[in-house]
């Protein structure tokens, strides 16, 4: 599984127009999965997720969580996360895991971060064409491969 995680002053998203979910100072995350992913990426991912320490302190050092900030989570699944771009110019999207895999891992995603956080989180339509909007609050974006655990 991969996250993009981007630290925002506020994100939404619209399907057809109309507003689907939004949040305000948190956590955007866009999750990709791939068919080798399962419940151990989750459950790490679920921590890491929550662990990190990209928020402010007083000092203004990242040294605070989202839970310690009080902030809000999105999560968006998004299978372009997976795309290959090492032969010619049409990324391949080989890796991603199709809707029968990618679905309920998704779902267990969202249920993992949910219940850890101890509240509900914001999500988007899985598979639908969304626009995702979002204000990215430093500019703060970090990538998490469970495959590659650095």
């Amino acid at each position: 599984m991969r996250l993009l995680i981007q630290r925002v002053k506020q994100a939404s998203v619209e399907i057809d127009g109309a507003e689907y979910s939004r949040i305000g100072h948190g956590l955007l995350v866009f999750v990709g999965i791939e068919e080798a992913d399962g419940e151990q990426d989750i459950e790490w991912l679920t921590g890491k997720l929550l662990r990190l320490r990209i928020f402010d302190d007083e000092e203004g050092v990242m040294n605070l969580d989202v839970n310690q900030v009080e902030g809000e989570v999105m999560i968006v699944s998004q299978f372009t996360l997976h795309a290959s771009t090492k032969k010619g110019n049409r990324p391949s999207y080989f890796r991603a895991a199709g809707e029968s895999i990618s679905r309920p891992m998704y779902e267990k995603f969202v249920a993992s971060v949910e219940k850890a956080l101890g509240r509900s989180v914001a999500t988007g339509s899985f598979g639908a064409d969304m626009a995702v909007g979002l204000v990215n609050d430093g500019p703060v974006t970090i990538w998490i491969d469970s495959q590659n655990r650095e």
